[in-house]
């Protein structure tokens, strides 16, 4: 090109010095760079950003939101100013080796930052899918950005001192106490984020509880150093990746496939009410169409044994005999079994607890068929509502703590 533009020079009666070539060809090489700059960023990119206004495709917009084209378009320009540089200032070493290193250098910054839009966009793609978007890739893919980020800076120190690259990764043996210091908590996150992903242990979406760090409620984003949590308050908690690992907690994602949520709860019983039924209770509880079954067939059965075993039934002491207690055990076993809002192919039973200060303890242990809070919460509650009312029905009476009004009525009372 220098050999060129010195036959036209001379042609035109214009003393060809060295300075005035090298100048033209560099004014010529910044022209075509801006040619090429304006080229791939408002024709070529544009026309791409006109179409997408048009067409709407999901995917396009992505690519275009993270500068995947931009930064590839600058990795071009870079590549063509160091190809026409090398055949175009062939006279001029010194200026020519300056404008190769900023090439080269180009080249490596804006190609690790098309690296790093790629990942981006291979993130943004992958929440279209069920699968992909329940795996933890962002922390993979920081820990490439990480990797890539070392690699490429140790290049362009390579490239500024003139050595070779292995050189440099020699003489990082003797700083890998301190590396390790430095990058401890990405090198424990990309370990525990590989656990995480291979061991199917947390995905995004996830219902996490971390009582050491105030975590409970939905996994937003699992990050090479930090997974994000947005608990039910709508706070959120960041967590270390790695303290999943070396800490314990407790996913409830098993419970929301199972399709069932547990109620575990307990109503306190006073002792004092706790009594054998009389003929008269029994037949009065016996006109519930949840109890006919069961009184009748109770009744015959410990009537079979006392008449067996000839008890006499004149003291209370003597036999066997129906509880308004167990009685209320089997009606809550009944109805928890004809309840719309329970699941019939899960463990349901009513247990009695061991009796304290606080009362006999009478524990409803049984799973809804929604997971959903808010429809579990209701189905609890309902079947509470309807135990509390209907306990007086078989003589019994809640354990409660005496309140200031029970107190006055026993002064006035005693008064």
């Amino acid at each position: 090109m220098q050999e060129y533009l010195l036959l036209i020079l001379n042609k035109l009666g214009v003393e060809a010095t060295p300075l005035i070539i090298l100048i033209i060809t560099l004014t010529l090489i910044i022209l075509l760079s801006v040619i090429i700059h304006l080229f791939l960023h408002h024709v070529i990119l544009g026309s791409m950003k006109k179409s997408e206004a048009r067409n709407h495709k999901f995917w396009r917009q992505i690519l275009i939101d993270h500068n995947l084209f931009d930064r590839l378009s600058f990795v071009l320009q870079g590549i063509i100013v160091h190809v026409i540089s090398s055949h175009w200032v062939v006279r001029e070493p010194e200026v020519l080796d300056i404008i190769l290193l900023c090439a080269q250098i180009w080249i490596l910054l804006y190609g690790l930052l098309s690296l790093f839009a790629l990942l981006d966009t291979l993130l943004s793609l992958s929440h279209m899918t069920k699968v992909a978007s329940q795996l933890p890739l962002r922390g993979i893919f920081q820990s490439i950005k990480l990797i890539a980020a070392i690699f490429i800076g140790i290049l362009i120190i390579s490239t500024l001192i003139g050595k070779s690259p292995t050189l440099l990764l020699s003489g990082l043996g003797a700083m890998t106490a301190v590396l390790m210091l430095v990058f401890k908590d990405p090198i424990l996150g990309l370990v525990a984020g590989i656990q995480l992903s291979a061991n199917n242990m947390l995905k995004i979406g996830d219902w996490l509880e971390m009582p050491k760090y105030g975590a409970d409620g939905a996994v937003l984003d699992i990050g090479l150093t930090t997974v994000k949590v947005r608990n039910w308050d709508n706070t959120v908690t960041t967590i270390p990746t790695y303290s999943l690992i070396s800490d314990s907690f407790k996913n409830w994602r098993s419970m929301s496939e199972s399709g069932g949520r547990r109620i575990k709860r307990s109503i306190k019983i006073d002792a004092t009410s706790v009594h054998f039924l009389s003929p008269e209770e029994q037949q009065n509880l016996q006109n519930s169409h949840l109890l006919t079954s069961y009184i009748k067939n109770k009744v015959t059965e410990i009537n079979q044994f006392n008449n067996e075993h000839n008890v006499d039934l004149s003291l209370t002491i003597n036999g066997r005999r129906l509880t308004n207690l167990g009685t209320l055990r089997a009606y809550i076993g009944e109805y928890l079994k004809a309840h719309s809002g329970i699941h019939k192919n899960m463990t349901l039973m009513v247990r009695q607890l061991e009796a304290g200060s606080e009362g006999i303890p009478l524990e409803i242990y049984a799973f809804t068929n929604t997971v959903a809070w808010v429809e579990y919460e209701g189905i609890q509650s309902d079947i509470f509502d309807h135990i509390y009312s209907i306990i007086p029905q078989f003589g019994l009476r809640l354990h409660q703590t005496p309140t200031g009004s029970d107190m006055r009525a026993m002064v006035e009372r005693l008064g």
